[in-house]
């Protein structure tokens, strides 16, 4: 419960931010400040990192592998915005297949609708996925079933 009120916390720092026109956190960061960031002991911290490698695009690539480790986080906000940034980066985002993967199974569904939307984003690259993917046309959750019927159509099926 603490966790989720520390998020809270810092989703409202973060509005108030943006609505003082300041500078976000992530804001102005190279990749490499990006990712000691996702390495943070702090997962607000993580999180915002995780967001600003998102922001980055094709260009966060080399942040692939923190990315994965980031994905096994146990705050769904760490792991939501490690898969937006996964997505971002697309095809090149490849060897975090089998990670995303298990997010599909992640308790939240926010993780898992993320989790499938970078899969798409990834396209033919997914095509490991196809299985997983047709398990979650069937998730409980409307927007997981619809992001997962896209998904299915750029991956190719």
């Amino acid at each position: 419960m603490e966790a989720f009120f520390r998020i809270a916390l810092s989703v409202t720092m973060i509005c108030a931010l943006v609505s003082c026109k300041k500078q976000l956190p992530y804001e102005g960061k190279s990749l490499a400040e990006l990712e000691t960031m996702l390495r943070d002991a702090d997962p607000v911290i993580q999180a915002q990192g995780a967001l600003g490698l998102s922001r980055l695009g094709p260009e966060a690539a080399k942040a692939v592998p923190a990315l994965i480790a980031a994905l096994k986080s146990s705050t769904p906000l760490v792991r939501q915005n490690a898969a937006l940034a996964l997505a971002r980066v697309g095809p090149d985002a490849r060897p975090a297949v089998p990670a995303l993967i298990e997010c599909l199974r992640d308790s939240e569904w926010t993780v898992r609708r993320q989790a499938v939307q970078a899969l798409g984003a990834m396209g033919p690259q997914a095509a490991a996925a196809i299985p997983a993917l047709q398990k979650s046309s069937k998730d409980p959750d409307t927007l997981v079933r619809k992001a997962a019927d896209e998904a299915l159509k750029k991956i190719g099926r």
